[in-house]
């Protein structure tokens, strides 16, 4: 069974440790940064930051303001389009490890053409592969999959400080996500999971897809 993520955003408090232990772990360089009148920073994905934690904020019906955070980050969907894609121009770009169910970026992705590389990432619903002129590579979430097969954690989970975000066995996160979801909805109403049949990281939201991340995939 593939190993899958929880990430309960009623627990997130933006603290953005998953952010910083991704890019610590994968040992990848700094951004040049600066305000753009959000505390979401660097502004999107890229080639070198593969999780960010989105910000959103919108007025409730009484008018008051509503914070809501988003730890992005590639969903390791169970039939990976990506890979699919990818293997139609250079077999091997992209594979998804039959164990863990990570959908992985291999070497032989440096040799898919500019434009074979812009249809994989255009190809993901999420919107998450990011393309690195550089090393010619797509770059994104591996699902830390070097400390996976040693048996621990990915690195965003064990620096979580809230337990927003769990991570095992796929049929011991269905189950914690309905608990979750249970115990939510007592506050949330309208809390719900995002596609939970298609992917490896679940999301509980508290509201609608649109309070957190505007884009087409939610839904």
């Amino acid at each position: 069974m593939p190993k899958t993520f929880l990430i309960d955003t009623t627990r997130c408090t933006a603290c953005r440790g998953c952010q910083v232990a991704c890019k610590e772990w994968h040992d990848l360089p700094a951004n040049q940064t600066k305000q753009r009148g959000s505390h979401q920073n660097p502004p999107d994905l890229n080639p070198y930051n593969y999780k960010i934690v989105r910000f959103h904020e919108h007025l409730d019906e009484n008018n008051n303001v509503v914070w809501n955070f988003f730890p992005d980050q590639c969903r390791h969907c169970l039939t990976p389009i990506c890979v699919d894609i990818a293997t139609m121009a250079v077999p091997g770009a992209l594979v998804q490890d039959e164990q863990s169910g990570a959908v992985l970026v291999t070497e032989k992705c440096a040799t898919l053409s500019p434009a074979d590389a812009k249809a994989v990432a255009d190809a993901c619903p999420y919107n998450i592969p990011r393309y690195d002129e550089k090393t010619h590579m797509l770059t994104k979430c591996d699902m830390c999959i070097d400390r996976v097969s040693a048996g621990m954690q990915p690195m965003c989970v064990k620096t979580c400080p809230t337990g927003a975000m769990a991570f095992g066995e796929r049929k011991e996160m269905l189950a914690l996500a309905q608990q979750r979801l249970e115990q939510a909805k007592k506050r949330y109403p309208k809390a719900h999971l995002v596609d939970p049949e298609d992917v490896s990281v679940l999301y509980l939201l508290a509201e609608e897809a649109e309070h957190y991340y505007k884009h087409a995939a939610f839904g």
